[in-house]
């Protein structure tokens, strides 16, 4: 979660680090800071709070280097301050390092080393790693990259970690285990960071560490790579396809008001080349290569967290819809520490934005050891899941910097639909007319998406009534019970307001006795076949005093009768009306959150991409 950035080579460093954390900070931002080597010496600047701050802590020093380190901190072990902001150095002053993950035997090593004499100024895991390799290092007598080697064998947990060494200013040593760790190969130099963005107006070629490999920047020199066995591995250098443009604001006051608005586009690239309604046609390779399994399944399992679990829970209303196979939803984070029933028949659909989701990848792993096929959604090209899955299909969404997902969302659901309409027309479980309306009203979605956008300055000026609310109800039924889940979820990510969604149908098994003048119910009461029973439930709320804001189709006139607000969105078949209805509930949170003065793209004690448990 937290972020890591490097450099080597012929370029000043500092700047290159700066600009890197910036593009990092959605991934750790409760503290920041940055080591560099000068004159032989470490020139070490860290600080509480946000990159500006540590900008400002530097301010005046001006370093001058060609070789350095970044971080900016999701706080695990230790309070966010500035004695555990990295990077840390070992008890000699001659090492210096970054990382993201937990190290999960830390207090074990850290008493063994305790007894050798070593002291800890922080609250951190990562001060005893660093101490960890310094005290291999000077007792087997080895070189840097051996002595980190040597250590990692020795620790439990994830970890990608960044190391300088005081006397060696022509290296950095590099490695990864369940925390994302990528390589930008330049020409004489190196950049290293937890995702592309910091380095690609510098290189197009990167190379994506593995789960225990290590990798040794030498200036001068060719990358190397070699595993925690030893075993020396030849790079792959991949072509990054992402665009600078893509990870700036483009005149947006948020990247996420900017990432609502970019969801007609990211539909429909996620949709293009796929989906060929003319030809009645969807062309997805992962999927017709394992096509034959997939269909012979005896049920499919979505393992998801956060968002893309909600994701999930509409992809198993379409699924058992239109293919009639059995889906179970399971929370990653659940499904990996029990004992579940998986064997070689089912398909496990993983569903992730950053494709590094921890819970998630051991999930993976767990149903891969029991014979389980694996299918891998997500956003990120050349990212764990997706070179841990067996198959996959990746959204094309283009990089989401905002912590709360919102374009990710659409399109996992897009995706997600493309597959279940493939896999319909294989099985037969679709008559083909409505396989062929489903595909050209699909294909429209991205034009439907961008008239529900033109809801904005409404959902603004109902933000306005309730941004003081301390509680919200969100109600939903069938296809929409999950998008009042997300609904509620995005609100409580980024304005703090408690929200929960709810099944409409359950309103009357509990919540119904938070309901008064004072409650603010969101009902997603779209045209479909439940809308009689929605339009009792809102009676229902209406009985007892709460306040209606229902999310209805285009013209209708009976919900607007009854609620006390009502956002119009275009009509739609029920079972893409998710993708739909949503973006209404995006807007209504961000408006809130702002005006509640809250920090939108990066909401408290959040991160991106949660790669700790």
């Amino acid at each position: 979660m937290c972020g890591i950035v490097g450099y080597i080579g012929e370029k000043e460093a500092y700047p290159i680090l700066i600009k890197g954390l910036a593009r990092l900070e959605y991934r750790g931002y409760d503290s920041a800071g940055v080591a560099m080597l000068e004159d032989g010496e470490i020139s070490l600047f860290k600080t509480k709070g946000k990159v500006s701050d540590l900008t400002d802590k530097v301010n005046g020093h001006k370093p001058e280097s060609t070789i350095g380190i970044g971080h900016t901190r999701w706080a695990t072990h230790g309070p966010p301050n500035d004695v555990n902001a990295h990077p840390h150095t070992s008890n000699s002053g001659n090492l210096v390092i970054i990382h993201n993950g937990i190290i999960e035997n830390y207090d074990a090593l850290k008493k063994a080393l305790t007894e050798k004499g070593y002291t800890f100024q922080s609250d951190t895991d990562t001060e005893v790693l660093i101490n960890l390799i310094e005290e291999v290092k000077t007792s087997q007598n080895v070189p840097l990259a051996e002595a980190v080697r040597m250590a990692l064998h020795q620790v439990i947990g994830a970890y990608a970690i960044a190391i300088l060494e005081k006397d060696n200013p022509d290296v950095i040593v590099a490695a990864r285990k369940g925390s994302p760790l990528v390589v930008g190969v330049g020409d004489g130099e190196f950049f290293l960071a937890s995702d592309a963005s910091p380095f690609l107006e510098f290189t197009r070629n990167a190379v994506y560490l593995e789960d225990g490999e290590i990798a040794i920047l030498r200036r001068g020199e060719k990358l190397q790579v070699k595993t925690i066995e030893n075993d020396e591995i030849e790079p792959y250098i991949h072509e990054l396809q992402m665009n600078l443009e893509a990870i700036e604001k483009g005149g947006y006051e948020h990247f996420m008001l900017k990432e609502i608005f970019e969801q007609p586009k990211s539909i429909y690239d996620t949709l293009r080349g796929r989906l060929l309604p003319d030809q009645q046609l969807i062309v997805m390779s992962g999927v017709e290569e394992y096509a034959q399994k997939m269909l012979n399944a005896e049920r499919f399992i979505f393992i998801a967290c956060g968002t893309s679990w909600h994701a999930g829970l509409v992809a198993e209303y379409i699924f058992e819809e239109y293919l009639r196979i059995p889906v179970e939803v399971e929370y990653a984070s659940e499904f990996r520490y029990r004992n579940p029933v998986v064997s070689e028949k089912d398909v496990v659909f993983a569903i992730s934005q950053s494709g590094e989701t921890a819970d998630t990848l051991a999930a993976i792993e767990l149903a891969k050891s029991k014979g389980a096929t694996i299918f891998g959604i997500c956003n990120v090209v050349g990212s764990s899941i997706a070179r841990a899955s067996d198959a996959g299909a990746y959204t094309h969404a283009g990089p989401e910097i905002g912590v709360a997902s919102t374009k990710a969302f659409t399109a996992q659901v897009s995706v997600l639909t493309l597959i279940a309409l493939k896999l319909a027309q294989k099985k037969g479980t679709l008559p083909v007319k409505r396989f062929v309306d489903l595909c050209y009203e699909l294909e429209g979605i991205s034009a439907k998406v961008e008239k529900a956008l033109q809801t904005d300055a409404l959902t603004e000026k109902i933000a306005a009534e309730f941004k003081n609310s301390r509680n919200f109800l969100y109600l939903g039924r069938g296809f929409n019970f999950p998008v009042a889940l997300e609904g509620a979820l995005k609100l409580k990510e980024i304005s703090y307001i408690h929200a929960e969604g709810y099944p409409a149908a359950e309103m009357k098994h509990g919540p119904i006795a938070l309901i008064d003048e004072e409650m603010p119910v969101v009902v997603i009461a779209t045209k479909g076949p439940n809308f009689e029973k929605v339009k009792s439930n809102i009676q229902e709320v209406k009985a007892r005093k709460g306040r209606i804001i229902a999310i209805v189709t285009e013209g209708d006139t009976e919900i607007k009768d009854m609620a006390d607000y009502t956002i119009e969105v275009p009509e739609v078949s029920q079972s893409l009306s998710p993708i739909v209805n949503t973006i209404p509930l995006q807007l209504l949170s961000y408006h809130i959150a702002v005006m509640r003065g809250c920090n939108v793209d990066q909401p408290r004690n959040l991160a991106k991409s949660v790669t700790v448990e």
